[in-house]
This record gives structure tokens, C-alpha cells and sequence, in this order.
């Protein structure tokens, strides 16, 4: 932690100084290895860490975030707009829309609703020539028919000139003059967006796809994977301390961006600098549909762990009703589930660690636990709690002959091994595991068809925000449902599951 908060401390230092993007590479390196150095002097390294998590992983507040609408909130506002506003027929809209699914899209999208959320304190319509539903309609446009193109190609092309009048028309511009929306327009947009807006905006795309049933609402069941975001910024540091534990504190030209570890691939290497997305994923554990709905960015340093209980927080404060969250081995640190099982009452369930070292009394793959050395009987599990899973004799009386003398009764702690939220006694807990498969594959959309990969921005704040609109518009495609690919049913999970749930 000393590590990140060394970082944080510059992080803030630089950030404070005005035009320092503007600054040449020489003169930043020479600037940030003076504030490494400074700090790194006066750093006690014995002093604990007292910062919050959200504030060493440069991520916002769930908690803390005023203005957030839940899902009740935004179907209420959803409500009252349409008994309020009156849609009058667009005879541009058939004439030049011939894109079904665009159709689709525009009809659920509703401006009112949208320069709502979009607006900031003291906005008034009259001063603007572009309004901020334009921009968002023109950003989702961008992921869902041009992710390959650069912002600057596909305002040149797709957007400002007159006889793309679908594209026009989709986004609101006149077809009459030659109103423009450019590049830096966009980038304007995005940076000025704040987290709460980006929330509300996702907030209101989920309950579309709620009220649509394109996906069932009632899910309790959710996973949560990672995905790196290489920057295209240069890959060599400004300036790199060494700590007196030999780990090195790094900053780059994007000073967002950080060092990070990906999976080993073949043709990549195995480090990259950026950004990595942590993605909360709607999960039918009947089909294996998946639905990413809440996206958060962070720099490449963090351990996946660090955003679980971020993450279901920020879930439970927009109404999701959660139970269960699946990932992989990054997601089961004991401190972490603990936490989110206690405070959110969430269980975390991750495939189990080889080196944990199995209880006493218990036999090969965990599936029956004993009460002693002695014990012949099988115990029965009860559930677990804030001590441990709980378990009791299941013999009938007088079967034992060990009852007289024997406790009935045993708690073993939750660990990451066998004996995790829920242990691999509990029938259906490999099929939930398994559901874990299908996460990567809405990672792969968000990448590679809305258009995350290669990154087009240059902060964390755009990264924040074009996953946000990357995710809208998987949402939105999934709506429209003119992209859909035929599901396999799979068996349901057994019922002793859901109980433990």
C-alpha cells in the first residue's frame, strides 16, 4: 500500500500544476523525478496507510456519491415523461433511417430523459447550438457502426458531411445546413462528464432492457472479471523510485495510466501501460446470457481484488438485488469476500486455491466432513456466518455409539481452498464456477466490437467514459435483438444452492 500512496501523493502534485501536458518530455522528466524524490525522502514507511481504497485506485465513491437514481428512481422518471411528452412523428426519421436496428434505438432513446441527466448546474438550452444528448447519440453511433474508426475519421466522415443523412438524422443534426460536431467536441464531452452523470446515463439503459425483456430482471446472480487497456502513450516511464522493499513507483507520460500484468499471451508481452476495466456482469446461470452492466476503470497496477466490494456496492445502490458474484482466483482474497459477505451480504464465490491446506477430519475433495478421527458419519452442513460454516451430526439416535462423548456439532472458517462462501460440499457449486466461462466473452465485445481496443483516449476520465458507452451500447444491441445468436440451454443449478444463497 506504501506504493500506491507514494504514487497518489504525486499523482496529485502533478495534476496540481497547470499546463504540464504541454510541458516537453524532457522538462516532465526532470519535474516528476523532483516529486518522486521529494516524497520518497520525507515518506514514513512506518506509518500506516490511512487513505481510502477508492482514493489510492483513483476511483470515485460509491458510498460517499450523492445524486445516483436508483432503478425505481429511473422508472419512475421514465414514467413521467411519457405521460408528460407527447412523441410526434419524424417523417426525416423514415425517410432517411433505413437501418432497423438504428430504428430501434432511436425510438427508445429519449431526449428529454437524456438532456436531463446530461445537464449540468445553470444549463440552459438557449445558449447551446449542440445539446448533450446530440453528443451522446453521437458517441453511441461511434460504438455501435464505427468502433474501427478514430474520433477525428468518423467526425470527418460518418457525422459532417450533409449526405450521410441517416447518421445525421440518427443524431439529431439538421440536413439542411452543414452543423458540425467535431472531434474535439467530443473529447470536450467526455472529459467534462462526471462519474455520477456516467452512472445515471447506465442506470437508465438497464431499466430499458429490464422493461424490454430481453433480459430477466430478476437475476441473482452476477460475475465480475478484468480486462487490460493498453494506452498508446510511450511505454517508458518519466521517472521510477525504487522503495527500501525493492518495488519500484512509476510515472508515465499519461499520468493516469500505470504498469500492469496481463494473462500470458503469445504475442503480446506479458506487461503493458495503461488502464484495467473491471466489469460487473448480469449472469442466466439457466443459459450461460450474459449482460454486461456496470463498468469501472482503473490504472493497471491494482490488484483485481481491491474493486469486488466496489463494484456490488455500487450494484446494490442502483437496486440491483444480488446474492451471488462469481470470478476468478484475483477475486477470492479472504479479507476482501469477508468484507463483501458481511457488509453487502454477498457471497463471492471463486475456484478453490490448491496450496490451502484441507481441515482436519475432512475427506479427499472436501465433499464430507467428520467430527473427529473417530467419527464414521458424515456431518450435515447448515450454513455459515460471521464464525464460520456450521455443521452438525446427521446420525440418528443411538447410531453413534461416540454421541455421549462427542460435541455433534463443528464450525470450520471460511477459507479460500474448499471452504470458501460456499463450500464444495454444497450440490451445483462447480456449475456456478463454471459460469465464469462466459464473462470473457463480453469483455471480447466491449474490446473488440464497440471499439475499446485500440484505446482512442488518453485519461482515465475518457477511458471511464467510452466503457460506459461501449456498455450502453451492448445493451442496446441486445435490446434491439437483431445480433442475436441462438442459446443453448444448460441445466439449471440445484435447488441446495439457491438455498445457500
Amino acid at each position: 500500500m506504501h506504493g500506491k500512496e507514494i504514487r497518489r501523493l504525486a499523482y496529485k502534485q502533478l495534476k496540481a500544476i497547470p499546463e504540464f501536458r504541454r510541458l516537453s518530455r524532457k522538462e516532465k522528466k526532470k519535474l516528476s523525478q523532483k516529486i518522486l524524490n521529494d516524497i520518497l525522502s520525507e515518506y514514513n514507511f512506518k506509518s500506516e496507510v490511512t487513505t481510502k481504497i477508492n482514493e489510492l485506485t483513483t476511483t470515485p465513491d460509491i458510498e460517499a456519491m450523492r445524486g445516483l437514481m436508483s432503478l425505481t428512481d429511473m422508472q419512475r422518471l421514465i414514467e413521467d415523461t411519457q405521460r408528460k411528452i407527447i412523441k410526434m412523428p419524424r417523417t426525416t426519421l423514415n425517410k432517411h433511417l433505413k437501418d432497423p436496428e438504428l430504428l430501434v434505438i432511436d425510438d427508445l432513446l429519449d431526449n428529454s430523459i437524456l438532456t436531463k441527466l446530461l445537464a449540468w448546474d445553470g444549463y440552459t438550452p438557449q445558449q447551446h447550438v449542440l445539446f448533450p444528448c446530440q453528443l451522446l447519440r453521437a458517441e453511441l453511433l461511434k460504438s455501435l457502426k464505427f468502433p474501427e474508426l478514430s474520433y477525428r475519421r468518423f467526425c470527418r466522415e460518418q457525422v459532417q458531411p450533409l449526405e450521410q443523412k441517416a447518421n445525421r438524422v440518427f443524431i439529431g443534426l439538421p440536413l439542411n445546413r452543414n452543423q458540425k460536431i467535431t472531434h474535439g467536441q467530443l473529447s470536450t464531452f467526455r472529459n467534462h462528464l462526471e462519474f455520477g452523470q456516467l452512472c445515471n446515463l447506465m442506470v437508465y439503459i438497464i431499466c430499458l432492457l429490464f422493461q424490454s425483456k430481453a433480459f430477466d430482471h430478476s437475476f441473482r446472480i452476477a460475475g465480475i472479471d478484468s480486462t487490460d487497456l493498453a494506452t498508446r502513450c510511450n511505454p517508458h516511464p518519466l521517472a521510477t523510485i525504487t522503495m527500501p522493499n525493492g518495488k519500484k513507483v512509476r510515472i508515465y507520460n499519461e499520468l493516469d495510466a500505470d504498469c500492469g500484468k496481463r494473462r500470458k499471451k503469445r504475442d503480446k508481452s506479458e506487461f503493458f501501460v495503461g488502464y484495467r476495466l473491471h466489469t460487473l456482469t448480469a449472469i442466466n446461470p439457466k443459459t450461460g446470457h450474459i449482460c454486461p452492466l456496470l463498468t469501472l476503470a482503473a490504472p493497471a497496477n491494482h490488484h483485481d481484488s481491491l474493486f469486488t466490494a466496489q463494484l456490488v456496492a455500487w450494484a446494490q445502490a442502483i437496486g440491483l438485488d444480488l446474492s451471488l458474484v462469481v470470478g476468478d482466483d484475483a477475486y477470492g482474497v479472504p479479507e476482501t469476500t469477508e468484507a463483501v459477505f458481511h457488509q453487502h451480504e454477498v457471497r463471492v464465490v471463486t475456484p478453490p486455491r490448491p496450496k490451502v491446506e484441507t481441515p482436519a477430519h475432512v475427506s479427499e475433495g472436501g465433499h464430507q466432513v467428520f467430527a473427529h478421527e473417530f467419527c464414521e458419519i458424515p456431518m450435515t452442513y447448515l450454513g455459515n456466518d460471521e464464525l464460520g460454516h456450521e455443521f452438525t451430526c446427521a446420525a440418528e439416535p443411538g447410531e453413534c455409539h461416540h454421541a455421549p462423548l462427542c460435541p455433534q456439532c463443528r464450525r470450520i472458517p471460511v477459507d479460500t481452498g474448499l471452504f470458501g462462501q460456499i463450500p464444495e460440499l454444497v450440490s451445483g457449486v462447480n456449475d456456478l464456477r463454471d459460469l465464469r466461462k462466459h464473462l470473457e466473452r463480453g469483455n471480447n465485445l466491449l474490446k473488440h466490437r464497440e471499439g475499446l481496443e485500440p484505446l482512442k483516449v488518453h485519461s482515465l476520465q475518457g477511458v471511464s467514459a467510452v466503457a460506459t458507452f461501449a456498455t450502453m451500447a451492448t445493451l442496446l444491441i441486445e435490446i434491439a435483438g437483431y445480433r442475436k445468436t441462438p442459446q443453448t440451454e444448460s441445466p439449471q443449478l440445484d435447488l441446495p444452492l439457491a438455498e445457500a444463497a
